[in-house]
């Protein structure tokens, strides 16, 4: 099975400099220019923490 659809595996939630969010599972490699902002939750848990905190969608380099 794929790691980002494994509903009952850990996540991350993702950071860019671009301030785009990302959700990462836990048992993969975090990507080069990316920041860990909550570590090794639910999903559900952390498809809410990206729900709160990224309220544009848009890169900051065109906002």
């Amino acid at each position: 099975m794929n790691p980002f659809d494994e509903e009952s595996a850990l996540f991350k939630v993702l950071v860019n400099g671009e301030g785009q969010h990302s959700l990462w599972p836990s048992a993969v490699a975090v990507p080069h220019g990316w920041a860990i902002h909550l570590d090794d939750a639910s999903r559900d848990t952390c498809l809410a923490y990206v729900e709160s905190h990224w309220d544009d969608m848009r890169p900051r380099s065109i906002g």
